[in-house]
């Protein structure tokens, strides 16, 4: 099958094609730094998303991740959702195959926190996904967003080898720990390889950092017995 992966340069991007490259796909790259990925059936493409005429011709796509992203950018509106709406709108069409289409969008886009372009653009994705949703369901075709929380990338290394970002990051984090790139890779795989029934979905991975962080205060619930409640920080 034909994949088509934007941000294919970056962690998350690179890992995910080399998963699919693994498993006897064509995987087609598109980033604006130069490829990452060295392999027979991967080609690579420069190319940036917020311009349309850029695009290369792919021919018949099965899989759209939508990976491509900036944070706190000089135009985060245009490097996570007008990219991302152009990348799709051009390579849902004319592809008889297409089988899924994955969005990755930012646990940001639920919680509304970090950079204020950030989350807007994000949570428009979220919205976007489900306008694609709709549209292809009739096709046959699932379509759905990952809302990652932290992730260890380089892109994250300025916090995540800073001890006191750390430190600060691990103690809203419930399950004390990120995921790892590849982590991310097994959930694109299912989704677009497996899942053939869940479509318009949003999925928030974030070690439990939104719907976890309890902060109920009662001093009679703080035993032993219900270490599941936590002091308020």
């Amino acid at each position: 099958m034909n994949i088509v992966i934007t941000g294919a340069s970056g962690g998350i991007g690179a890992r995910t094609a080399e998963r699919f490259l693994a498993l006897g796909h064509d995987v087609f790259g598109i980033d604006l730094a130069p490829a990452s990925v060295s392999h027979p059936r991967y080609r690579h493409f420069t190319a940036d998303i917020r311009d349309p005429a850029s695009l290369p011709e792919i021919p018949d796509v099965a899989v759209l991740f939508n990976n491509a992203g900036a944070q706190n950018s000089a135009d985060d509106i245009g490097n996570n959702l007008t990219g991302t709406v152009n990348v799709t709108e051009k390579y849902i069409e004319n592809a008889p195959s297409l089988r899924s289409v994955l969005f990755n969008a930012s646990a940001s886009a639920v919680s509304g926190q970090e950079f204020p372009l950030y989350a807007a653009a994000k949570a428009g994705v979220v919205g976007y996904m489900k306008n694609v949703a709709i549209r292809l369901a009739p096709r046959g075709v699932t379509c759905n967003a990952l809302s990652l929380g932290g992730v260890l990338t380089p892109l994250n290394d300025p916090v995540v080898r800073d001890p006191a970002s750390w430190e600060k990051i691990m103690s809203v984090t419930p399950m004390k720990k990120w995921m790892t790139a590849d982590e991310v890779a097994d959930w694109v795989l299912f989704l677009t390889l497996e899942n053939r029934s869940m479509s318009g979905q949003n999925l928030l991975i974030d070690n439990g950092e939104h719907d976890l962080n309890a902060t109920f205060v009662w001093p009679s619930y703080f035993s032993s017995e219900k270490p599941y409640f936590s002091e308020e920080k």
